[in-house]
């Protein structure tokens, strides 16, 4: 597949040089298809039956491998969310920690994981988005780093060698990472993935892996989380991080997410890396470029807001930061030349 092929995948990219991946991927044709395809017969044949539901169960079977094989993590380490905050909360929740425990985080992540973080009930320590600030925050109560491997900024934190250093357990934010540049779960305790960024997935997909299901409790328990339970509520665990899944998600969607999953090409990563450090490289004389890696470029505008809807109505897509001074281009695989010429040409 060439980069042009690649790029007519997506219709949408016939129109706009569409730069927020970020935020949501694009969707490809054959992702809108499968969607369609399984909604088609929903409304034909209706949602129950012994086929119908072997055919969900079969998809989630199918996702929770593709997701897991993304990261080079086992089908039964994998948990199917909506969200990464879904499996922040379930992380957090899962711990049982106090008062007397601390969790280190930084100053520039996202509330997808923040919120979960002050829900738990530690204290939070905020050190600076630096390896040195965030070893230096830990002191003998730290239960927890809990961390982007990208930040939704730009920045690229070294998670696994944190892990290492400081022998603290991790959760790893993997929402501007996974599927955007090569990760591996290896080493890390928790990792979440959101299927509609990268993966260009349908909306409310998405992932959480666990190291070792067995040392994290299952605190919100749904139906998918036993295989048998008491009158009482007391349950049999399913196998796996299966035990985590917070409860459905469409049957269409998990078509959708399944095939969006084997669609990209093996280039991919160098693709995007390159299409954002030429981004970086065509911005810097026009704006201020913050320092930041892997493929989000961010940069300062005096009203982001203002700029992101001018910008669409030139037909590029980028989105302000809420509560920064910051504007964000998302590059990926299927990003063009032409792509960030439009968008260099309207600043």
């Amino acid at each position: 597949m060439t980069p042009a092929e690649a790029r007519a995948l997506f219709p949408v990219l016939g129109r706009l040089a569409y730069l927020n991946a970020g935020t949501f991927g694009p969707i490809a044709q054959a992702t809108a298809d499968a969607v369609a395809a399984q909604l088609a017969v929903e409304l034909e044949q209706g949602r129950f039956g012994k086929d119908y539901f072997e055919r969900m169960l079969g998809l989630r079977t199918e996702a929770r491998a593709a997701l897991g094989s993304l990261v080079g993590a086992s089908a039964e380490q994998v948990s199917l969310t909506s969200s990464t905050t879904d499996g922040c909360n379930i992380v957090l929740a899962g711990l049982d920690l106090g008062p007397e425990d601390e969790i280190v985080t930084t100053r520039e992540e996202h509330f997808g994981l923040l919120g979960p973080v002050h829900a738990s009930g530690a204290r939070v320590v905020v050190a600076d988005a630096d390896a040195e600030e965030i070893v230096a925050a830990v002191t003998p109560r730290t239960r927890l780093l809990a961390l982007s491997q990208v930040l939704w900024t730009g920045r690229v934190l070294p998670v696994r060698e944190l892990r290492e250093q400081t022998g603290v357990p991790v959760l790893v934010d993997g929402a501007q990472s996974v599927g955007a540049i090569p990760v591996a779960a290896e080493g890390l305790d928790f990792l979440t993935i959101s299927g509609q960024k990268w993966l260009c997935g349908p909306d409310a997909t998405g992932a959480l892996v666990v190291a070792e299901p067995d040392r994290l409790r299952v605190a919100r328990p749904s139906y998918f989380s036993q295989t048998a339970y008491e009158e009482t509520g007391s349950f049999e665990p399913a196998a796996g991080a299966a035990r985590f899944d917070p409860g459905w998600i469409a049957t269409a969607s998990l078509a959708g997410l399944v095939t969006a999953r084997e669609i990209p090409p093996e280039w991919r990563y160098e693709r995007a890396v390159e299409q954002a450090a030429r981004c970086r490289e065509l911005l810097a004389p026009l704006v201020e470029v913050v320092p930041g890696g892997a493929t989000l470029v961010a940069f300062r505008a005096e009203n982001p807001p203002a700029l992101v809807a001018r910008l669409f109505a030139a037909g590029v897509i980028v989105r302000d930061l809420p509560g920064t001074d910051l504007v964000r281009v998302s590059c990926g695989w299927w990003t063009s030349d032409e792509d960030l010429a439009r968008l260099a040409a309207e600043l």
